[in-house]
């Protein structure tokens, strides 16, 4: 069933982004209704559900070399989608943040992509959904950075620095605040 979601998820994210000029958001709308579908189907986020997620994000990154757009872009779309998904569903936003941040920089490391790239969007997108859902952005911030350099370091120390560097480097995200979450997280 799980490789079932990762065929249906890549599929249909390059269907949709197809003659599209956003990537960001047509992946966004994809993956929140592949979501709505698996948690409604599960019943349960907490067990089954969270595994046929992982499986969204498996695709959603997959498709990444059919749809010709950029790692940020569809890593952002991704928890975008996810996340209000989740949030239509009744769930944890936060939490779903936290596990969809975690699980993009997983996916990314095992197929072999830029965990810079990925992470950066991770967080973007985290950003970009807390504000339209009004939830803490603060919060939310915090929560996909420090999962994303969890899930980097547990990586490899290279992923690890990579992400920190990327998360540093970009001018999409707010520096000042990046640097407190890495700074209090590494001590």
């Amino acid at each position: 069933m799980l490789a079932k979601i990762v065929e249906e998820t890549t599929n249909a994210i390059v269907a949709a982004v197809k003659g599209v000029d956003n990537i960001v958001d047509a992946v966004r709308e994809t993956v929140k209704g592949q979501v709505v579908g698996v948690i409604k189907d599960t019943g349960d986020i907490a067990s089954q559900g969270m595994d046929s997620i992982q499986s969204v994000v498996t695709g959603a990154l997959k498709s990444v070399s059919s749809v010709g757009g950029s790692l940020i872009d569809v890593s952002a779309g991704t928890i975008r989608g996810v996340v209000n998904g989740v949030a239509e569903t009744g769930g944890d936003v936060v939490g779903a943040v936290r596990q969809t941040a975690s699980m993009l920089v997983q996916e990314a490391g095992t197929l072999g992509q830029d965990v810079g790239e990925v992470a950066v969007g991770a967080v973007r997108g985290s950003i970009k959904v807390a504000e339209k859902l009004g939830v803490d952005t603060a919060e939310a911030t915090k929560a996909a950075v420090l999962s994303v350099i969890k899930s980097a370091d547990d990586i490899g120390d290279e992923a690890g620095n990579t992400v920190r560097d990327a998360l540093l480097s970009t001018a999409a995200l707010p520096r000042d605040t990046i640097e407190k979450i890495i700074k209090g997280s590494d001590s």
